[in-house]
């Protein structure tokens, strides 16, 4: 039997949801946790999530529902992308997780008899989505980070806020290489060290911020991967970027209005005559264009997100129907009554009349598309296990034995390298091709309980102990670090503007064409002008210069840092989405309209070529066998208006 090692550490980056859950899953198996967050974990991205978070219960299956549909619906909403055995064992834990943190005291929203609450969510005909008015991320972190607390006076965490990850501290090459922990910075007194550990979990979220303007916090460049991708971890489909179709478009960046809201009833339109612009409240209903509902008479406003989008895009740009002429559509929930609004959604109409300047009580919410969401992350693995179908959970299977993922395996969502795991949205395991709404919350939370047990395994079972590791690692990877920071601090000129090398230009720019190229619509050619230009911004990074050589709370350098992993991660994302001669979900490509199986239902694998500084791609099979491929329909008709088109330009 092999020696438990006692001493074990682990380090968690990220203190949102995935990487609270994860602290509390190895706390709880006697695993020493380090959590590194480079904000206050409960400022972290999680606590903007908005609608709700999906799972059967007993009401939901009195209505035919049940976690095998649960996994149906992710499937043939992600469009057959996923691997088959991750979305099966996240499903079926769903109503396990929803009763854990009902008994952590998440205040979710109940019926008059005291049950929690269900809301329609885009993807389903059924309500299984449990929500706590219009603010359920935050109460779901907050619930979680009470738990760490905990465990933080028990003597078993330790936080690192404010402290950045800089690299992955590996040890040998090839199917040898190892995580053994990490080198991070302390964004206040600029001090970099080494962090030795058994194993790392990456729980750093998106990449919002390589598309510029989008619904992520602005901490969300994606630097964190981007840094394990160039040290050798695999990124997988970078192509399938989500892109919201309610967002409420800003200067500074594009405020989500939830999928709630239209799970609440709201209704997106515009009017049916190009060039009315009279106040909405004058528009009778008769001459109004409710495009989702005509488009989609089966589910209405609650098709799943890429379709939303492109749907909302094609009537404003194709159409020339936006309001006011402008790339903007209606979201109206006006005609619901006031206490009910305030008591579901009373989070995001605070939101928007903030930010928007009137009572969406009264007048309809203005909204366009933003990118929200990477279904794409570092690239991980686990290992199957058959079981048999059980009939309550299964119900309208069809099997009698199912393949799920092993409780408690090594190599639950670990990386190639050994001892470094991804869980949440930095990971791709979950989504395919497109998120339902609901299933973020989930799939980070499932990934810190399930996916923590195999990470706590491992460093007790299996993983080298630190301090068998000569400490000349880690001095080299602190090194290595001081010298990166060092040539980015010795660039530094007061009052520095030069746009060709201004950092905050070469990022504003790279976000411009990200968006217009990489999107809601690709083609190729208009691709390959993008990555012409990405190029060019890599060669003016190679001279970027600082406006602050201070070494004190340096966020000039920070952002001027992930700005160069963001350009490499924005490579990835568009050589994939370069390569993917399909359209399937959120990768929508007129050039090639049709889903294509027989070529692409793969899993794209990019590794980062050391040598050129490119990715260099290849395809894994997608895993199946329980539901089988069939058409991604949801019973679109063609009897919306046309109008004379105008030339292409909106913007996400």
């Amino acid at each position: 039997m092999p020696s438990v090692n006692k001493n074990a550490r682990v380090i968690v980056v990220g203190g949102g949801l995935a990487g609270l859950a994860a602290c509390v899953r190895l706390a709880e198996q006697g695993v020493n946790v380090d959590c590194f967050s480079i904000v206050p974990v409960k400022r972290s991205h999680s606590v903007c999530a908005q609608g709700g978070i999906n799972a059967t219960n007993e009401i939901a299956r009195q209505q035919g529902y049940s976690e095998w549909v649960h996994m149906d619906e992710t499937l043939i909403g992600g469009d057959f992308l996923a691997d088959q055995p991750p979305v099966y064992e996240m499903t079926h834990w769903a109503p396990k997780i929803i009763d854990l943190l009902d008994r952590m005291g998440v205040p979710f929203n109940r019926t008059a008899e005291g049950q929690r609450d269900l809301r329609l969510f885009g993807g389903s005909l059924f309500k299984r989505t449990h929500f706590s008015g219009a603010t359920t991320g935050q109460q779901l972190l907050y619930a979680l980070d009470e738990q760490v607390r905990r465990s933080e006076a028990e003597g078993k965490v330790t936080k690192y806020e404010s402290w950045e990850f800089l690299w992955p501290i590996t040890k040998g090459e090839g199917a040898d290489k190892k995580c053994v922990g990490i080198v991070a910075q302390d964004l206040r007194t600029m001090q970099i060290r080494a962090f030795p550990a058994e194993a790392v979990i990456m729980a750093t979220g998106g990449c919002g911020l390589v598309f510029g303007k989008s619904t992520n916090s602005v901490m969300c460049t994606g630097g964190a991967a981007a840094r394990c991708y160039k040290a050798g971890a695999h990124y997988a489909n970078g192509e399938m970027i989500q892109v919201h179709p309610t967002a409420i478009p800003g200067a500074d960046k594009c405020r989500l209005m939830s999928e709630s809201a239209r799970g609440e009833g709201g209704r997106v339109w515009v009017p049916a005559k190009i060039g009315d612009t009279r106040d909405p409240r004058e528009i009778p209903e008769g001459e109004r264009y409710y495009l989702l509902e005509e488009r989609y008479p089966k589910y209405g406003n609650l098709v799943p997100r890429d379709i939303a989008t492109r749907e909302i895009f094609s009537v404003c740009v194709d159409d020339n129907m936006g309001v006011d002429g402008k790339n903007q559509v209606y979201l109206d929930l006006s005609f619901k009554d006031r206490k009910e609004l305030d008591l579901k959604l009373g989070g995001i109409l605070e939101i928007y009349e903030k930010f928007a300047g009137e009572d969406p009580h009264e007048v309809p919410m203005k909204i366009f598309p933003a990118v929200h969401y990477s279904m794409g992350g570092l690239w991980t693995t686990f290992t199957p296990q058959q079981r048999p179908a059980d009939p309550v959970q299964d119900l309208n299977c069809g099997f009698d034995t199912v393949t799920g993922m092993k409780f408690g395996a090594h190599n639950t969502m670990m990386t190639n390298i050994n001892g470094l795991y991804a869980f949440g949205e930095v990971n791709f395991a979950y989504h395919g091709a497109t998120r339902l709404g609901a299933n973020a919350l989930l799939s980070c939370i499932f990934d810190g309980l399930f996916s923590g047990q195999g990470v706590a395994n491992f460093v007790k079972e299996a993983a080298e102990p630190v301090a068998d590791i000569h400490q000349s690692v880690y001095d080299e990877a602190v090194q290595q670090e001081h010298f990166k920071t060092q040539k980015l601090i010795d660039t530094a000129e007061a009052g520095h503007s030069d746009p060709a090398t201004n950092p905050y230009q070469i990022a504003l720019e790279m976000g411009e064409e990200m968006t217009a190229a990489c999107t809601v619509v690709k083609t190729g050619p208009r691709m390959e002008k993008a990555m012409s230009k990405l190029n060019e911004l890599q060669g003016r990074y190679e001279n970027v210069r600082l406006a602050d050589g201070g070494m004190w709370t340096n966020q000039n350098l920070s952002f001027t840092r992930a700005l160069g992993d963001m350009l490499t991660l924005g490579e990835a994302i568009l050589q994939g989405s370069i390569n993917r001669e399909e359209s399937r979900g959120s990768h929508y490509r007129p050039d090639f309209l049709e889903r294509d199986d027989e070529r692409f239902h793969q899993t794209t694998i990019a590794e980062f070529n050391p040598t050129t500084g490119k990715p260099d791609l290849s395809y894994k099979d997608v895993i199946g066998g329980m539901v089988k491929l069939r058409p991604r329909d949801y019973g679109r008709t063609e009897s919306e208006p046309k109008a004379e088109p105008k030339e292409a330009t909106a913007k996400v």
